[in-house]
């Protein structure tokens, strides 16, 4: 196993409920095959990434049975379990694949259910620490529409015991504030970048209120002339574009958790050592440029 030498405790840490953990992850879609559909061309190397980042310290992994589907939930299991102490899995559940690979709403209790011990067998655990309800208004990104029914049915799978915490994916202010009333919602996870920051008020107000906020896809959406103003700010600072939009999101607010993904072992590394990164008042001020550019 290559050694990842990278200190992520430097990245701090932030309450994932009553959980604390380290705020640089790791995002396990990556794992399946392309497109996140079927195995992945390398198992053996999949499962190597898994316990090295675990070995670097990492106690924050995101994933879905709906990766694969199944097959990252398999890895994930084959590489780690039994789970060590302080680990933390996170899962999603409201959609589901099709035999063309196509991702679509699965928001009936049936399916809701199905999903919940679909990701219990699979990871080989009694109850899920966190499932976040992936919300399907929209494909391209948060839409309002209702989430009373289908937030239910995983409040009365936690009152059963099968989920610890729940939060939301894809989700508005508004439907946050829906979910409260139902259950504790622990974390909002959304797009959110340099580059894409419609969630700048939203992750304010979720800072305040002590709920974390999982960003994914740190460099996606960006225009060329966005991507070239990365790159220099990166090459100034001796480091790669996807550390320093990870640097960045880490300095952004004390509630962002990080999960980046990756089937590489050299990225992983390149990944955790944003940690350590730390960006200069100039670097800061050309990278916050890149969200009205």
């Amino acid at each position: 196993m290559t050694d990842i030498t990278a200190d992520i405790a430097q990245a701090g840490t932030f309450p994932l409920g009553d959980r604390t953990v380290k705020r640089l992850g790791y995002g396990a879609m990556q794992l399946a095959g392309p497109g996140v559909f079927g195995p992945p061309k390398d198992r053996a190397a999949a499962v190597a990434v898994l316990r090295a980042a675990v070995a670097a310290g990492v106690d924050h992994i995101d994933t879905s049975d709906f990766y694969g589907p199944h097959v990252t939930n398999q890895i994930i299991r084959e590489a780690l379990h039994p789970y060590p102490d302080g680990l933390v899995i996170v899962t999603k559940v409201g959609a589901k694949r099709g035999a063309d690979a196509s991702w679509n709403p699965a928001f009936s209790a049936e399916e809701l259910t199905q999903a919940v011990h679909d990701n219990l067998r699979n990871l080989g655990v009694d109850a899920l620490d966190v499932v976040n309800l992936r919300l399907m208004f929209d494909v391209h990104g948060p839409a309002e529409g209702p989430i009373e029914a289908p937030l239910t049915v995983l409040a009365d799978l936690q009152r059963q015991g099968l989920i610890r915490r729940i939060g939301l994916s894809n989700a508005t202010p508004r439907q946050v504030a829906e979910g409260r009333r139902i259950t504790d919602i622990v974390c909002v996870q959304n797009q959110y970048n340099l580059a894409h920051r419609d969630d700048d008020a939203f992750i304010d107000d979720l800072a305040a209120s002590g709920t974390a906020y999982v960003p994914f896809f740190p460099l996606g959406g960006f225009s060329p002339l966005q991507s070239d103003s990365l790159s220099a700010v990166a090459a100034g600072l001796g480091a790669t574009p996807m550390q320093v939009a990870l640097a960045w999101l880490l300095r952004r607010s004390p509630n962002i958790l990080l999960i980046p993904g990756t089937s590489s072992l050299g990225h992983l590394h390149e990944n955790l050592a944003a940690a350590e990164l730390r960006l200069p008042d100039e670097a800061l001020a050309a990278l916050d440029r890149i969200g009205v550019a």
